[in-house]
């Protein structure tokens, strides 16, 4: 309960601190909290603590301050005229914090007076130093000016104090001698005289105005004058040429009237005989077309008698035609049904004898290795080997061409283009494998030992040629085609071509 107690008045004395200590400045006045540090704190419309029995509140007026500012004697003016100035001047203590202070430091709690007095007493020092700069015409002038000038002058000085001026305004200017009355006296005479001869001026204008807008209206009146005598001479010529005008025209108009009623008599009686011509005219169209309209009906019948005759015949002929092409169709269709059959039955055949070629190849390529294992005869066996092989080319040659001359013989009913065709494509398939049957020939000497005596060259050489000829020739008997002379009559003509 007791530490309650204490708590409690300790709040109360905390609260009761804080009232004390709290301030609030007003925007018209400055707080100056002093006593810890060394700089006082400044309050201007806002609130702040001090520290109760450690630190100070002061007080200062930041309103403004009227004073009357009047020079003691008279101040030469650069032109050497003594002058007295009766001017006003608004001050007040500065808001700056910094210059706040310097104000508190000259003026506070000290009576407003001290402020007007040492405000006076600079500003009146400025005044005689720029008086003295300027001639008295300028001064009285252009007040304003000297106004601003005074002004800037001060400023710094003013700041100095912590003081600053509003505005500074010149309301009389005297001097001891009565120059100005005399400048007025002066300036007075000069408008009065730019007013008379400004009221001279203007009377001279008007008078020329009135003499000019005499004779204007007087050049008026003649030219008005004569104007209307020329208008009323026009008008008499014009009248004249009017009548004249109108009586000639009257003549034209009975002239053309007459004439006008001879050439409608004229027309009339032309227009009637056209009449009686385009009648008879007429007459004759009409009897020339019942005449035409009855040779186009006479026409008509005999030339519809004709045409059906002619469809009739043409649909005859058309039908014979008709049958004639489907027969030719019926037995085109029947020859390529049969060249097909015998193409296939020919490639049966071909494939067969192919077979039983590579089986009989087979078999001397068997005996050909068999003949090569022996010591002795292993050259024997080689060019078995590679005659075994040029026979199994050659006869698969041959039974492609013979497949081939086959199908020639069943395609007989195309021509004889497609015939030469064929036995092109029979040499075609001989020519491809020449290389072969001679490669094959060649290894069958490949492997063997020759010894080479005398003119044995010659003789191999002559073995060689006679196996190609033996395959040409054996070719030659089983389709009946000569290759060298196919072969010799295509160079020729491509030698032809050529040159």
């Amino acid at each position: 309960m007791t530490n309650l107690i204490i708590v409690g008045c300790a709040a109360i004395d905390l609260i009761v601190l804080l009232a004390l200590s709290y301030v609030k400045a007003p925007p018209n006045t400055a707080y100056l909290i002093s006593g810890i540090s060394k700089t006082p704190r400044v309050l201007i419309g806002k609130a702040g603590f001090k520290v109760p029995y450690f630190e100070r509140l002061d007080k200062i007026n930041l309103g403004a301050i009227k004073i009357d500012v009047k020079t003691k004697s008279s101040i030469p003016t650069e032109d050497f005229i003594g002058v007295n100035i009766d001017a006003t001047a608004n001050i007040e203590i500065s808001h700056e914090p910094e210059l706040l202070v310097i104000a508190a430091r000259n003026y506070l709690n000290l009576p407003k007076e001290n402020i007007v007095a040492d405000v006076n007493e600079l500003l009146e020092g400025n005044l005689r130093e720029i008086i003295g700069t300027l001639p008295l015409v300028t001064i009285t002038t252009d007040k304003k000016a000297f106004s601003a000038q005074v002004k800037e002058n001060a400023d710094p000085d003013l700041r100095k104090l912590g003081l600053n001026l509003i505005n500074f305004n010149v309301q009389n200017v005297k001097d001891d001698n009565g120059v100005i009355d005399n400048l007025g006296i002066d300036n007075v005479e000069q408008i009065r005289k730019k007013a008379t001869i400004a009221k001279s001026d203007a009377q001279k204008e008007i008078a020329i105005a009135e003499a000019a807008n005499a004779k204007a209206a007087n050049d008026a009146k003649v030219q008005a004058a004569e104007e209307i005598a020329k208008r009323n001479n026009d008008l008499a010529i014009k009248q004249a040429e009017l009548k004249q005008e109108s009586d000639t025209k009257k003549a034209q108009a009975d002239a053309a009237l007459a004439i006008e009623a001879e050439n409608q008599r004229k027309v009339q009686e032309v227009a009637t005989a056209d009449a009686n011509l385009a009648r008879q005219e007429k007459e004759i169209e009409l009897k020339a077309r019942e005449v035409e309209i009855k040779e186009r009906a006479l026409e008509a019948e005999i030339k519809k008698t004709a045409e059906a005759k002619k469809y009739a015949e043409q649909q005859e002929a058309d039908a014979r035609l008709y049958a004639t092409q489907k027969a030719a169709e019926a037995d085109l269709f029947e020859r390529q049904r049969l060249a097909e059959a015998a193409k296939i039955e020919a490639e049966k055949k071909a494939e067969a004898d192919l077979a039983l070629a590579n089986a009989e190849a087979a078999a001397k390529k068997a005996l050909a290795e068999a003949v090569k294992a022996q010591g002795e005869a292993e050259a024997a066996a080689e060019k078995a080997k590679g005659l075994a092989e040029a026979e199994a080319i050659r006869a698969k040659a041959e039974a492609e061409a013979k497949g081939m001359m086959e199908k020639a013989a069943a395609l007989k009913e195309y021509g004889d283009a497609a015939k030469q065709q064929m036995e092109l494509d029979a040499i075609k398939v001989l020519y491809e494998q020449l290389p072969a049957i001679a490669e094959a020939i060649g290894k069958g000497y490949s492997g063997a030992d020759i010894h080479l005596i005398g003119n044995d060259s010659g003789q191999l050489a002559g073995n060689m040629m006679s196996n190609i000829t033996q395959v040409i020739e054996g070719f030659k008997g089983s389709t009946g085609v000569d290759p060298m002379s196919v072969i010799s009559g295509m160079l020729g003509s491509k030698l032809v071509n050529k040159e």
